[in-house]
């Protein structure tokens, strides 16, 4: 069974819990969709902890801001992943340490491929900065698109958005509540896992996914746990490069 973990968002509270919950299942694989960093507190501890605990962690663009530019990042996550940048470079700090931070996000491929899965952070159009809405079921030429780039893909990961669900090819969009928070593999879809650090769908509970199956049939199944959110707001309000909306938006889940 394979734990699909993303948006982490530097919030360790939130990972801490998912991991505990992965180690519950008895996971035997996990992998990261990207955005390990960004927006959160604690971008050095996040960091660590997923190098030694996932298999690999994908680009997503937080990680692809911090190395090269954030100038389409909006005013509040681009003071975040200039603040973040200056975190992994800390001179108060290892600079063994500081080096593999970068060189760990230099090595993060955009995609993945084995068997009939696709994994990305955004979409297969754009893996590291395309995001997939709800809404977008109805779009049928972005969704022909979509499907189209997963090639002999049945089965595409992706976080990115922050909002868990499954979009078939047969068209529509399905959410984990209404599907029992499991969904049997029929036919090909994207699914999006959610966000560990910062879910978007208005529930303040982390989201990640399991998945047990070979990527041509199997079970889906999304997890929702509740963490320390005031904890970790407090974390972002301590830190004044940090605007205080990053905290009180985890309260809202949005």
């Amino acid at each position: 069974m394979i734990a699909f973990i993303s948006d982490i968002h530097s919030n360790v509270e939130a990972l801490t819990v998912c991991l505990q919950e992965v180690d519950r299942l008895k996971c035997k694989r996990i992998v990261c969709l990207g955005d390990v960093i960004g927006y959160g507190p604690q971008p050095r501890e996040a960091l660590r902890t997923v190098m030694a605990r996932a298999e690999f962690s994908l680009l997503g663009n937080h990680e692809h801001g911090a190395m090269f530019y954030a100038s389409d990042f909006n005013p509040r996550a681009r003071a975040a992943i200039d603040w973040t940048r200056d975190q992994l470079s800390r001179r108060d700090c290892p600079r063994e340490e500081n080096m593999k931070f970068w060189n760990y996000l230099d090595g993060m491929k955009k995609e993945h491929r084995e068997g009939q899965m696709l994994f990305v952070h955004g979409s297969p159009r754009d893996p590291v900065r395309e995001y997939l809405v709800p809404r977008d079921a109805l779009d049928k030429q972005k969704m022909s698109e979509c499907f189209d780039k997963m090639g002999d893909a049945k089965l595409c990961f992706v976080g990115h958005s922050h909002v868990p669900g499954v979009y078939l090819r047969s068209g529509g969009f399905l959410m984990p509540a209404e599907i029992g928070m499991q969904w049997s593999v029929t036919e090909s879809a994207m699914i999006n896992i959610g966000s560990v650090g910062q879910p978007r769908d208005g529930d303040p509970r982390l989201s990640f996914a399991t998945y047990d199956g070979d990527g041509a049939g199997g079970v889906v199944r999304f997890h929702r746990l509740a963490y320390d959110v005031e904890g970790a707001m407090a974390k972002i309000r301590a830190i004044p490069e940090l605007p205080d909306y990053l905290a009180e938006r985890l309260a809202q889940g949005r």
